[in-house]
């Protein structure tokens, strides 16, 4: 377990996508027609981002991006997060800023004055509740070594990395600093696979990474069965078995698996009255578990309460929960 001390001055920094979300409500033929592979997200560029944007009728803007909903999701239960991320100094950047700050996440990343625009995520829902994404990543692309503060790096507890990162070499750089930097003072060192073709585009070094890097692992029965590119879930539970200090595995209603040295646990999660949509159900529960985690509490209430946040943020629309999340923590 990871203990604080008085030089901690933030439970997790997190390192990642910083994305304005554009959701609407679409039906199974809008994604045929834009070629959008439904559960998951596809990477577009920005003139296909726009014309799928012309086409998705009335939207809700928020911002997004899978690491910082976690930290926002963690400063709503009461933690300390800080964030590291690109965004360009237009509308969409200063609305990504504004809603982080608003929330209580640190966030000093130095915006870009020229280059890409701000990465925006077209999220369609399905009547099924289910999410499918185009993303455009814009500056995010631009995230660099120099924008790693490691006085941040730290003074955190936690470093949490996001695997949509790896797709450009400057942020794989970043990245590798940051871990680095972690290694060096201490820090426990977290990282989530983020989506299927995420894993398929980077399988090889993502192992790599678990095997030597990673303390805390997060993902889903989808990016598991991809990483080990097997169709049976606990064949590939069975491999990550001992691939890093602490795994966990969300499944949906089926709740979570975690994995530790104390062996293989399955939370159950709790029903839940209506479910709006499932965007950000697995940054939510990051956000609970690294809650439990930072404040020590064991594997198994880490899961419950991450179990909690994602049954709490599918009953809204968007990864940004509209109610404070503390009530869940007891």
């Amino acid at each position: 377990m990871s203990k604080r001390s008085t030089d901690i001055l933030f439970d997790v920094v997190g390192i990642g996508n910083a994305i304005v979300d554009v959701l609407a409500f679409t039906d199974e033929a809008f994604l045929t027609r834009h070629r959008l592979n439904k559960n998951t997200m596809t990477l577009v560029d920005e003139a296909r981002a726009e014309a799928v944007y012309r086409k998705m009728g009335q939207t809700t803007e928020c911002s997004g991006g899978s690491v910082a909903n976690t930290l926002a999701g963690m400063a709503s239960l009461g933690a300390r997060t800080a964030f590291i991320g690109k965004v360009k100094n237009d509308q969409l950047g200063s609305i990504f800023i504004h809603d982080l700050h608003a929330v209580g996440v640190h966030f000093s990343t130095m915006p870009l004055e020229s280059g890409p625009s701000t990465a925006n995520c077209l999220v369609c829902v399905t009547p099924d509740a289910h999410r499918t994404m185009a993303t455009f990543i814009g500056a995010c692309s631009q995230v660099a070594e120099e924008d790693i503060d490691e006085e941040i790096i730290a003074h955190a507890s936690v470093v949490y990395i996001e695997g949509y990162l790896w797709d450009t070499e400057n942020a794989k750089a970043a990245i590798r600093k940051a871990i680095t930097l972690a290694k060096e003072t201490g820090r426990k060192i977290a990282f989530t696979l983020s989506d299927v073709f995420c894993v398929d585009r980077h399988r090889a070094e993502f192992l790599e990474l678990i095997k030597n890097d990673i303390d805390i692992l997060f993902a889903n029965e989808a990016e598991l069965k991809s990483l080990y590119q097997t169709d049976d879930v606990e064949q590939g539970l069975s491999q990550l078995k001992g691939a890093c200090p602490v795994a966990a595995v969300t499944r949906s209603e089926r709740g979570s698996v975690v994995l530790s040295a104390n062996g293989v646990e399955t939370v159950p999660t709790e029903p839940v009255a209506r479910i709006v949509d499932t965007t950000g159900a697995g940054d939510l529960y990051a956000s609970g578990f690294l809650f439990g985690f930072t404040r020590g509490r064991d594997l198994s209430a880490c899961a419950a309460l991450g179990n909690r946040c994602a049954g709490e943020i599918i009953q809204q629309l968007g990864a940004r929960s509209m109610r404070p999340l503390k009530n869940l923590v007891a």
